[in-house]
């Protein structure tokens, strides 16, 4: 690793030279730092906006799961089988669903091995359950922090090899020499003067892992350490993949956390409050069977994501009443563990579907208050709230309908490779997933793609750096243009809060779970012309608060890309299907629901199709094309040793 300087109009910028640059200190990021060092690529470094942020490190739910392949009793399993899953989830890329299958063990046992302690019943199985769109239990958990547990435990191993890593700083460009990626230029928080505030990159090969894009919207269940950095890959010329295909989910505002599973299995009370006080409780008023409102209340904790195919007979029901609540009556909802639905004093369990009500006997749970049940059946999920400053015993918990995880995001191939040569995405900012998929499956994806594009690169690491005075040429223009940027928006207001605020808000309402067509093209065109009279329009007071304005302009470059995507998709025939209604004239409305629910289920016929999104000059235009088809996978034995001696089989 080579530091020098850089002068640019009498001001200086740190020019850092390597191997391999990782974006990100989540899992997936630690993970491939770690794996481009077993590999043999040495000179490695990690940048982060916040060691300590990031949504592996915050976030979780009452059980969080990882996916894998099974490994228990007599479930009978293998990588194939495991890809056809994958690769059933709809618009998927075969080759990727492949290797997610084929790297599941080891990434797996990688992590065991490292100190994640999932837990293994007394002959040393690791035991498994069914999550959802699993067929074969390969779920498996360490509790409500299972993605934090791997972080730390993959952060330790990284501090033990002595890895560098960059702190406080922000990416807001890609360097490119052509198509191929050389570096990136990235914003010191921590800056006192203007020749501290931009550092350069200039890196071989770069792997983007800063997660999905959690600053578009704003009822959103990522922490709020965690913000994403797709714009300024979009801007860079890397292609988004299915950006139209989200996971929402009911979650706490405060603290942000998932309400799924036992949460919801205990049987809550849903509340909603006016502008003045008045208490509703909606579900009794929208059920004419109190059987049919308990049951969908339980079902809701393990069909926790918003499916519009669980709309007119499912538990996702209850998913739009809360966002009619919120959004079209401006109440806030909370969930209340203090007291029974209907203000019972006991439930009429026998009321119950079969399942739930099994269920709860199974559990030896048919007594008392949701917060009793929910002490006994999972504690763990009790005292998590009660660790963040929430004491479900003596206060509701407001929820809301909230954007979980963008199960699309960079187009990628099989090694996790864009289309921007050199320039690697793993975890969630890479779209390795399409409109379903297992739950727990983004954890095994992130470990998976981190260690292919660390396999790739540690084989085609024999390019050179781009000699200084190249890189020089081809970065000098990205510091000038940041460097008047950070002037222009310099000021004595502060507006960027407000525009924040405004345009998230307008993602809720336009591109959210209910997607307003109608509304697509007036609000592409507001945000794209913000974008372009950015340093015009927003200012920010403080030099220190700067970052704050580049979060904003990342969040608009990724916003107008992911309501280019739904119009495009609209445009070709596309209706409501996965965590998404698109409102439409014809179709379904459930019963006693406004006609902004009014819904037509998409037919399958765009199943096997991957929709792109490109920014070019500032103008984001859509394509699509067919899924890649997944491998048969195998291979006779002699013939695979053979290309594995010469190249690894990576190429």
């Amino acid at each position: 690793m080579i530091e020098t300087t850089l002068k640019i109009n009498d001001i200086s910028v740190k020019r850092i030279s390597l191997d391999a640059l990782v974006i990100g200190t989540g899992a997936a990021g630690y993970n491939a730092a770690l794996r481009l060092d077993d590999y043999g690529v040495k000179d490695v470094a990690i940048v982060t906006e916040g060691v300590k942020m990031g949504t592996s490190r915050n976030t979780g739910s009452d059980k969080q799961t990882y996916y894998k392949m099974n490994l228990c009793a007599d479930y009978p399993d293998s990588p194939k089988a495991m890809a056809q899953d994958f690769f059933n989830g709809k618009c998927v890329d075969g080759d990727i669903a492949y290797a997610e299958a084929a790297l599941s063990v080891m990434s797996f046992l990688h992590l065991c091995e490292l100190g994640v302690e999932f837990p293994v019943n007394r002959y040393g199985e690791y035991v498994g359950y069914k999550t959802d769109h699993d067929p074969r239990a390969r779920a498996t958990s360490v509790g409500p922090l299972t993605s934090k547990m791997m972080t730390e435990c993959l952060e330790k191993e990284v501090e033990r090899r002595d890895i560098k890593i960059f702190d406080k700083l922000q990416i807001i460009e890609f360097i490119k020499n052509g198509d191929t990626c050389v570096g990136v230029l990235c914003l010191n928080k921590a800056a006192s003067d203007e020749n501290e505030r931009f550092v350069l990159f200039n890196s071989k090969n770069t792997i983007i892992a800063t997660g999905g894009p959690a600053g578009i919207y704003s009822n959103t269940v990522y922490p709020i350490g965690h913000h994403g950095a797709s714009g300024v890959a979009f801007e860079a010329g890397v292609k988004g993949k299915n950006l139209t295909e989200w996971q929402y989910g009911l979650a706490s505002t405060a603290p942000r956390w998932n309400v799924s599973g036992t949460y919801m299995q205990v049987l809550p009370r849903f509340v909603s409050v006016d502008k003045d006080g008045n208490e509703y409780e909606f579900l009794n008023e929208y059920f004419d069977d109190i059987g049919t409102c308990l049951s969908k209340i339980f079902r809701k904790g393990y069909e926790w994501p918003f499916d519009c195919k669980k709309v007119m007979n499912g538990s996702s029901i209850i998913d739009l009443l809360v966002f009619r609540e919120c959004v079209l009556k401006g109440r806030r909802v909370y969930l209340d563990f203090r007291k029974n639905p209907y203000n019972l004093d006991s439930l009429p369990y026998d009321k119950l579907d079969s399942e739930a009500r099994e269920y709860l006997e199974n559990a030896h749970a048919c007594f008392g208050t949701p917060l009793e049940r929910l002490q006994f059946m999972n504690m763990p999920a009790y005292d998590l709230y009660l660790s963040k400053g929430v004491d479900l015993e003596k206060e509701m918990l407001e929820i809301a309908l909230c954007a979980q995880h963008n199960n699309g995001g960079l187009d990628i191939d099989m090694w996790w490779q864009t289309n921007v040569k050199n320039l690697f995405a793993c975890g969630e900012v890479a779209g390795s997933h399409g409109v379903y998929r297992p739950g727990g499956s983004a954890l095994n994806a992130g470990q998976v793609g981190s260690t292919r594009a660390a396999q790739y690169i540690s084989k085609h690491i024999e390019n050179d750096l781009a000699d200084e005075k190249t890189f020089d040429q081809v970065s000098i223009n990205a510091v000038l243009k940041h460097i008047n940027i950070s002037k222009s928006i310099l000021s004595n207001t502060d507006n960027v809060s407000e525009i924040t605020d405004k345009f998230t808000k307008k993602m809720d309402e336009v591109a959210g779970p209910i997607r307003s067509s109608s509304q697509f093209a007036n609000t592409i065109e507001e945000i794209t012309n913000l974008i372009n009279s950015f340093d015009k329009i927003v200012k920010i007071d403080k030099p220190n608060k700067l970052w704050l304005a580049y979060r904003l302009r990342d969040a608009l470059l990724a916003q107008q890309l992911y309501i280019t995507a739904m119009d495009y998709y609209v445009s070709v025939g596309g209706k409501s299907r996965g965590s998404a209604i698109y409102t439409s004239q014809n179709g379904d409305l459930p019963e006693k629901m406004e006609e902004i629910f009014r819904f037509e289920l998409d037919d399958g016929s765009l199943n096997e199709q991957v929709f792109e999104i490109t920014l070019e000059n500032g103008v984001a235009s859509g394509a699509s094309r067919p899924v890649r088809p997944l491998p048969e996978g195998g291979g006779f034995f002699e013939n695979v040793w053979r290309d594995y001696r010469e190249n690894k089989n990576i190429y």
